[in-house]
């Protein structure tokens, strides 16, 4: 697995960091137009080493003039714990608040691939953090996987929610057969 340290803010027409201080890194722009920078790292950090080197990079960019950004930091931690999870009830809400609603109040089931799945019920994923079983325009039960399993989310952090709103276009997310709808919700 591929470690690394990502930088992401409004997109930049031109910029270069030091190379004494970043010996490679590789700048592209995001789906979503944001400039990203992306610092390859050696190994997986734990979390009190990746939170000091989040603020050591936020440091640099603050001292180079820029005030916008979000720090993102790959890890192994939570691939190793997650597997699929299943809640009931209100276990999903305690632990991740609203996040969906069934459109369709009188189908609450439907069979997928030759099983019965819970429709706009988000829970643990397997190819992503997340999946969520949706019905799409045609009327088939699609699976929707979102989220980046490698990821910590904070969005508790306003500035950090205020951003990735911003780089998603959260103000209008799409339809709900789509990741990007289920991704907002969530922040």
């Amino acid at each position: 697995m591929e470690h690394f340290l990502r930088v992401i803010m409004e997109k930049q027409d031109s910029i270069s960091l030091n190379e004494d201080a970043f010996p490679s890194y590789e700048i592209f722009e995001s789906a979503q137009g944001a400039t990203v920078f992306q610092i390859p790292l050696s190994k997986s950090l734990n979390e009190e080493q990746a939170t000091k080197l989040a603020e050591k990079v936020a440091n640099y960019f603050f001292a180079e003039g820029y005030e916008d950004f979000d720090i993102e930091i790959s890890s192994d931690e939570e691939l190793a714990e997650v597997s699929e999870e299943t809640y009931d009830g209100n276990d999903f809400f305690e632990e991740y608040g609203v996040m969906w609603y069934n459109e369709d109040d009188e189908i609450d089931e439907a069979e997928y691939q030759g099983r019965k799945v819970k429709l706009g019920k988000p829970m643990r994923g397997d190819v992503k953090k997340f999946k969520v079983y949706v019905k799409n325009p045609k009327g088939n039960v699609v699976k929707v996987n979102f989220g980046d399993p490698n990821m910590k989310i904070k969005k508790s952090n306003p500035a950090r929610r205020r951003s990735f709103r911003a780089r998603h276009n959260c103000d209008n997310p799409g339809p709900r057969h789509k990741a990007r709808y289920w991704s907002c919700r969530k922040w």
